[in-house]
């Protein structure tokens, strides 16, 4: 229980509706617990006092009515106390995941490149849904159950007090420690099967991101059966967990059950010799039969506390993970644009400990140099460009922007300054306008359109049948690979950022159209300090610096004629491509 106090605090805006649902558990208990014991008592002493049948009509009617009365107020207050209970849950739900979710957003892209999507989604819907039941959960039962057992102890002692030989029979609760028994030994059980479920449903939902993810992939490989059948084994795998998760939860009612009987039994012998009257003893059974009830689903809802620990877990994996980029205590003010100057100082990297991607890197980047990035596949070049806008955190030495270093700035005031045209650009399921838009929040419908005429895109968006409305699909699924290029290139020239970085950033353009947008990119880089990893070596002529990387090492430096005449590495990966200059 102690393990969801601190998430209790996602009630707090629900006040009124969880005190409201709380006073109709309390009434619900507590007429259940104490209201049909005494009826049972005193109401059919008065009906079936033997040889009095004298009463009239109206009071025998009035005397049936008060059981469907209790009932209709126990139902009545319990519909009132699981609707704004539910009412609530919702909330709790919807805090916690936009939490989570928030978190997500902060988190260093490493964490993502470490956990896998599919788990990922799978802790942010399930996880959170098994944790929101248990809150909401306990809040009912843990007032509503203590309380039906407060009423029925309440009536058994005062008709203990009442009725000579009742007193022993309040031994029958004693039994009712021996229930801790199987819930302790159940919990224990169900929190290492309910663990391994929420793992395995992870598992699932990675199983299924991928292969939707990689739809065209498989067909092309023929790969539907071995998808199949991966998803099958893990669905089976689930299904004898889920089997041992309802077994251990369905075990604990049965045997409280068991052992409240034998209380009952006792009752049942000790009313014989006690010499106790029929209307005593059906009473005094009714309020047993109330104390073990609650008794029962509090066993249950230690239960449903053992699998929301579970989930807990693997959602506080996410929540208690460090954010290891930051913005400063006391940021360097940014009142405009920054100039662009760059520097590494003495730079290392590493994505896992002892396995260095970036070694003592250091080098100058004046503001408005068009810098190429060349070298062999996994050399450091795309790492070298992401320590500038701080998707990543260099592990020694620095990294300034005009001077500072960049992790003196607001990231929002930094990432402004920046525009990034990756190599596979990612589109969000929405229209052209507003995925273009993203690039500057702000910008006019003019402004959006221009942005588009000078990356070449309006052209072909303007053949489309809802022109700038129209949707993109999940990651720009119905437009080609050439048109989210270019989309991406409009996002850069709306944004104008000073400092732009672009990861072959003509990939995925025919050789028709590259010409057209190296023309475009020759207008965008100017007066700009542009940093372009470069794979095929005709998009670096405009390169006034080129930076050669060798397993991790800034391996030379200087332009095409001046590496092609003295740097062997950089020769050969350029006669790879071109053959000999």
């Amino acid at each position: 229980m102690n393990r969801f106090l601190p998430y209790l605090k996602y009630l707090r805006g629900h006040r009124t509706y969880l005190a409201f649902a709380l006073v109709c558990g309390a009434i619900s208990g507590l007429v259940f617990g104490g209201g049909l014991p005494l009826v049972t008592n005193r109401v059919f002493p008065h009906l079936f006092t033997e040889g009095v049948r004298t009463l009239p009509a109206h009071q025998i009617i009035g005397y049936a009515l008060l059981i469907p009365l209790i009932f209709f107020i126990r139902a009545l207050a319990g519909f009132l106390n699981n609707y704004f209970m539910s009412r609530c849950g919702i909330g709790v739900l919807e805090a916690i995941r936009v939490e989570l979710y928030r978190q997500l957003q902060h988190l260093p892209l490493s964490y993502f490149g470490q956990n896998r999507t599919g788990d990922l989604i799978s802790r942010l819907t399930a996880d959170t849904q098994v944790v929101q039941q248990t809150i909401t959960s306990s809040a009912s039962d843990l007032v509503t159950q203590p309380l039906t057992l407060l009423g029925a102890v309440i009536f058994l002692t005062v008709t203990a007090l009442q009725h000579e030989g009742v007193l022993m029979f309040l031994g029958s609760l004693a039994i009712i420690p021996a229930c801790v028994l199987p819930v302790r030994y159940v919990g224990k059980q169900l929190l290492r099967r309910a663990a391994e479920n929420q793992r395995l449903l992870g598992d699932l939902s990675d199983l299924a991101h991928q292969n939707l993810m990689g739809a065209r992939e498989v067909r092309a490989f023929g790969l539907e059966d071995k998808e199949v059948e991966v998803f099958q084994r893990t669905t089976r795998r689930l299904f004898h967990v889920q089997l041992k998760v309802v077994k251990y939860s369905q075990i604990l009612s049965p045997s409280i059950e068991v052992i409240a009987s034998l209380g009952i039994a006792f009752s049942l012998y000790y009313a014989y010799y006690a010499g106790l009257t029929l209307a005593v003893f059906m009473s005094i059974l009714t309020a047993l039969f109330a104390c073990y009830e609650p008794v029962k689903k509090l066993g249950a809802l230690h239960g449903q506390f053992t699998r929301g620990a579970a989930s807990l877990n693997r959602i506080e994996e996410i929540l208690h993970a460090p954010i290891t980029i930051q913005d400063p205590a006391q940021p360097v003010a940014v009142p405009g644009r920054l100039r662009g100057d760059l520097a590494f100082e003495g730079v290392d990297f590493s994505y896992l400990p002892g396995e260095p991607v970036l070694r003592g890197v250091s080098v100058a980047i004046p503001a408005g140099t068009v810098c190429a990035l060349v070298g062999p596949s996994g050399a450091g070049k795309t790492t070298f460009a992401n320590l500038v806008p701080r998707f990543y955190e260099a592990t020694a030495g620095r990294v300034t922007v005009d001077g500072h270093d960049v992790r003196a700035f607001r990231l929002a005031d930094l990432r402004r300054n920046l525009a990034v045209v990756s190599q596979d650009p990612v589109l969000f399921n929405d229209t052209i306008y507003q995925n273009l838009l993203l690039g500057r929040a702000g910008a006019t419908r003019e402004e959006v359109e221009a942005a588009a005429v000078d990356a070449h895109a309006d052209e072909f968006i303007r053949t489309l049948p809802h022109g700038y409305d129209t949707m993109v699909g999940e990651r720009g699924s119905l437009l080609s690979g050439g048109q989210k290029q270019r989309l991406a290139l409009a996002r850069a020239f709306l944004r104008n950022a000073p400092i732009l970085i672009l990861d072959e950033a003509t990939s995925a353009l025919d050789s028709q159209s590259e010409e057209l947008i190296q023309a475009a990119l020759r207008k965008l880089v100017v007066g700009k300090t542009v940093l372009i990893i470069a794979h095929r070596f005709s998009t670096i002529r405009d390169a006034s610096l080129i930076l050669v990387f060798d397993r991790g090492q800034l391996a030379a430096t200087g332009t095409h004629a001046q590496l092609y005449a003295a740097n062997p590495l950089y020769q050969s990966l350029y006669d790879r491509q071109h053959g000999p200059a």
